[in-house]
């Protein structure tokens, strides 16, 4: 007899945040994953930028108004550092329910005042942390307030049943990073949607499945996209024009969560509007070594002699303190290169 893989239930969420609330959003999250782990899932995806939601004031205000400005800063004062009473109320759900998250969030470097990042942080059924990932590139008006990510979180988590990858938002269409991620072989991938895309630019439900299904055929997975959706206090509050308000009023310009299978074939979802919902999949692993057989795009399905891709994790920080600053660097690109660096917070 073989090998046996493990056979997971993944989730997917659909939700708006209580809007720049972070405690009250993560109230919210508490209770999504307590539903997940009732319903007997493995793993649980989140939206990007969940908590305490997305800076899509930007889209509608002036970077430089006051009413961005202080949009700005309730962003700031309801962003999340890791570790915190934040996150560790999310370890203890996972905890309590048994159940695998990766969490959509505006994450703030500890103790200080000025630098935010996009990150999807992995937290295992353990209650323990076990990775995170900072967005490398914020898109549009993403780049006014968060901070470009870093190499040592450019790296799939390792859950109890094993490698789980993700992406956020327009990550999913980098075919580079989905080949450095596909080099792990994850078995689920998350793809972590905003509340919703530009105005009159392309719609969000068509463009994450279409990217959601790309993934998951090139890296033969199973891939959960999570979108979020606005709330009515978005709706009331974002608007700076009757065209923006009748766009926010659309049920169509948010949402379109969906599961896809390692084939690419879409078998939960999309929910069409923005309701709020979980999907659920039960995972057949066969698929996945299945196309794999035939397409592996980081083995023997490519040309290394031709073709090859080299990725950093090592990660450095603005300002580095002490007399031996440059050694300790050295030492850190001549380590093994299978050991994951160490980004300037100390967090894998």
């Amino acid at each position: 007899m073989g090998d046996e893989y493990p056979r997971l239930r993944i989730a997917a969420v659909q939700a708006a945040p209580v809007w720049l609330d972070r405690e009250g959003t993560i109230d919210k999250a508490c209770q999504l994953i307590a539903e997940a782990g009732r319903n007997g899932a493995d793993l649980l995806g989140f939206p990007e930028n969940f908590v305490p939601g997305h800076p899509v004031w930007l889209y509608y205000h002036a970077a430089t108004s006051l009413e961005s400005q202080q949009f700005n800063v309730e962003l700031f004062k309801n962003a999340v550092e890791v570790p915190s009473a934040a996150t560790d109320r999310i370890c203890s759900a996972a905890a309590r329910a048994g159940v695998n998250v990766v969490l959509g969030m505006t994450e703030r470097r500890p103790g200080t005042t000025g630098t935010l990042f996009n990150t999807q942080l992995f937290v295992g059924r353990d209650g323990t942390i076990r990775a995170r990932h900072r967005k490398l590139v914020p898109t549009v008006g993403e780049r006014l307030v968060h901070s470009p990510g870093d190499a040592a979180t450019q790296r799939a988590a390792h859950f109890d049943f094993g490698p789980c990858s993700g992406l956020i938002c327009g990550e999913n269409s980098n075919p580079l990073a989905i080949a450095a991620l596909s080099a792990e072989y994850p078995f689920v991938h998350v793809a972590s949607w905003p509340n919703h895309f530009i105005p009159d630019w392309c719609g969000m439900q068509e463009t994450s499945l279409l990217a959601s299904r790309n993934v998951a055929y090139m890296n033969k997975c199973y891939v959960v996209s999570s979108c979020g959706t606005n709330s009515e206090r978005m709706r009331e509050e974002l608007p700076v024009s009757e065209r923006d308000r009748a766009f926010l009023a659309d049920p169509r310009t948010s949402g379109g969560s969906a599961i896809v299978d390692p084939y690419g074939q879409v078998v939960a979802g999309p929910i069409d509007g923005d309701r709020e919902e979980i999907l659920y999949v039960d995972t057949d692993p066969d698929m996945m070594l299945r196309g794999r057989m035939v397409h592996d795009f980081v083995g023997h399905y490519n040309r290394p002699d031709i073709f090859s891709l080299r990725v950093s994790t090592r990660s450095r920080g603005v300002v580095e303190i002490g007399a031996d600053a440059s050694a300790e660097a050295g030492d850190a690109e001549r380590a093994p290169a299978d050991r994951v660096a160490q980004g300037p917070d100390g967090l894998e």
